[in-house]
């Protein structure tokens, strides 16, 4: 495959863009396999690199995300921005390029690739996501005992398990909300924070289906930063109650201590005259 059979398979993949060009090195590069400049709109595959067309292709779709995102761009990027923005763009590309027929995907067709996948997903990822899901179960058990001994759910995870307050309710919303555990805990994590029952149902839908996280995150970015903003209000809520009671109980103590020194200062008056008078009578 030429380079100019390599822009053509690129433009197939995304059309409307601004025009670029694609140039092989005819080198070997051992730091990296390709690379972009944004000056000049350039793409140099070093194909010495690459033992197989597949592996260009790969290259050359890395490479045209990098285009694609500096120059659909609002806001400046350079060619090493690897951002939430460009991995959304690669990995999309990279989609098509499968369905097309463009590119083989060796992880969905290597019998080694696919046993060893499925391995991980059953026995580790599906497997944590049921166990942090059965964990955030305990945890509402323990929250509902906490409010019943009238003590605070946030002190008994801190200290006595050792477990941050933050973690421990994301944890207790995994169980509330019913989150998959196919997708894994990390994923679960970012869909257990939306309150938005609609938005929370599409963002499970979306790892389900393969979308990788950074696709995700692209997509529902404004859904899940919103999310995550009233998250950070609530905790600030409950900080600020917990300040409150804290000022309370120091504002009691307080009261306590003043009474305190009054009795015992009144008290050691009325010792010191008692001492002075014994003194006077054994003159």
């Amino acid at each position: 495959m030429n380079q100019d059979q390599l822009k053509s398979l690129l433009l197939k993949l995304e059309d409307e863009v601004d025009d670029f060009t694609l140039l092989y090195s005819g080198k070997e590069s051992k730091k990296v396999d390709g690379l972009y400049k944004p000056d000049t709109r350039e793409i140099i595959i070093h194909n010495k690199n690459h033992k197989t067309e597949n592996e260009i292709i790969y290259t050359g779709i890395h490479e045209f995300a990098h285009h694609i995102n500096c120059t659909k761009s609002a806001k400046p990027v350079t060619s090493r921005s690897h951002t939430v923005i460009f991995w959304d763009i690669f990995h999309r590309l990279l989609y098509k390029a499968e369905h097309a027929g463009i590119y083989n995907n060796i992880f969905k067709t290597d019998p080694d690739f696919q046993d060893l996948t499925k391995s991980i997903k059953e026995n580790y990822l599906s497997l944590n996501g049921n166990l942090m899901k059965e964990f955030g179960a305990k945890l509402m058990v323990a929250m509902q005992l906490c409010q019943e001994k009238n003590v605070s759910f946030e002190d008994y995870v801190d200290r006595e398990l050792g477990l941050h307050r933050t973690a421990a309710k994301t944890l207790v919303k995994t169980y509330e909300h019913n989150v998959n555990p196919e997708i894994g805990y990390e994923n679960m994590k970012t869909v257990a924070k939306i309150k938005n029952n609609e938005i929370r149902e599409q963002v499970q839908a979306a790892f389900l289906n393969g979308n990788s996280p950074d696709m995700v995150k692209a997509s529902f970015s404004k859904h899940i930063r919103e999310q995550q903003e009233m998250s950070r209000i609530e905790f600030l809520e409950q900080e600020k109650d917990r300040v409150k009671e804290t000022v309370e109980r120091l504002k009691n103590r307080l009261v306590e201590l003043e009474s305190e020194i009054r009795k015992m200062r009144k008290s050691g008056e009325s010792g010191t005259d008692e001492i002075f008078a014994g003194d006077a009578t054994d003159e």
